[in-house]
């Protein structure tokens, strides 16, 4: 093993198309830059009660195995043939669970979204990676793009005065409204603003969810949920000197390199504290719909999920 030319992924949720997706992405024999170099080797199948994870588990178990991914039957099988560790379970309720059970091993862990089931789960799973010092990151790839990494963007609108993103909703029962799928235009408009809201309101329809943020510097980021109708993805940056459209669908490969640099360098590409934002954000949105669209600030959600 010692003189293995790539570095050996495990990981740890077999019920998403993301498991194979991934899984193929790495083992591309044409994969360059911060793709290649990767081999997944272990696959350690974990869901939950959820139909998304249960009638799926057995599907995605058996795609990864024919990929070349031996399947194990325990943690410890799992981080002794891995270099570098990713959670993909799709439920994130089960996710601080396994991440407590990964960060022992002391090895760099990528966390699919949602990053958990609550914001308190979130903080707590941030929070004992900086305990223990274990390199971690979760995104969406929607903050990562060819078009929104491209600072050319940022030179044409000039400084950033407000965004507009949007894209396909759905739920998942027994979280956060927008952790499972809101996410991901969330993400997006984060990147495009920049940390820093404070508050937000939120109303929702049969036909939209509709969020919107103000930051303390007094701009506003809106996020616009699409629940029936044509649901392609955009973000409007609303810029000093223009308005600059942009519209990516989420990218599995444009993930996967960040995933390949964070697990080759060990710096995460997107901050704890931006990314507690981002759901400190959703939770907020939650608690404006059960307030009747009041404003809700997040440094209250944050101190409620902290105890």
């Amino acid at each position: 093993m010692a003189c293995d030319p790539f570095l050996r992924i495990g990981i740890i949720g077999m019920d998403t198309s993301h498991v194979p997706a991934f899984t193929k992405l790495f083992h591309d024999p044409a994969a360059a830059g911060d793709l290649s170099g990767f081999r997944v080797v272990a696959g350690l199948p974990d869901g939950s009660d959820t139909p998304m994870s249960r009638d799926r588990i057995e599907a995605f178990t058996k795609e990864t195995r024919e990929l070349g991914v031996e399947i194990v039957d325990s943690v410890e099988a799992l981080v002794e043939r891995s270099d570098r560790l990713m959670i993909l379970s799709v439920d994130g309720r089960i996710h601080l669970r396994q991440a407590k059970a990964l960060f022992a091993a002391g090895k760099p862990v990528f966390v699919d979204k949602p990053v958990a089931g609550t914001l308190a789960e979130c903080l707590a799973l941030y929070g004992l990676a900086a305990d223990l010092g274990i390199p971690c990151f979760s995104a969406s790839s929607t903050r990562f793009g060819p078009r929104i990494v491209d600072p050319a963007w940022r030179s044409e609108a000039g400084r950033v005065l407000g965004a507009t993103s949007w894209g396909p909703l759905a739920y998942q029962a027994g979280q956060p409204e927008l952790f499972f799928y809101g996410i991901h235009g969330i993400e997006a408009l984060f990147t495009a603003m920049g940390p820093g809201c404070r508050s937000v309101t939120r109303v929702k329809t049969p036909f939209h969810d509709l969020v919107t943020g103000k930051w303390s510097d007094g701009r506003v980021g809106v996020y616009r949920g699409l629940l029936q109708g044509e649901k392609p993805y955009g973000l409007a940056i609303h810029g000093e000197q223009s308005t600059v459209n942009l519209a990516e669908e989420p990218s599995y490969e444009a993930l996967c390199l960040e995933i390949g640099r964070f697990f080759k360098t060990g710096v995460p590409p997107v901050s704890a504290a931006e990314t507690l934002e981002i759901y400190a954000f959703m939770e907020a949105a939650d608690e404006s719909l059960r307030r009747g669209g009041a404003s809700v600030e997040l440094a209250e959600v944050m101190a409620k999920a902290a105890g």
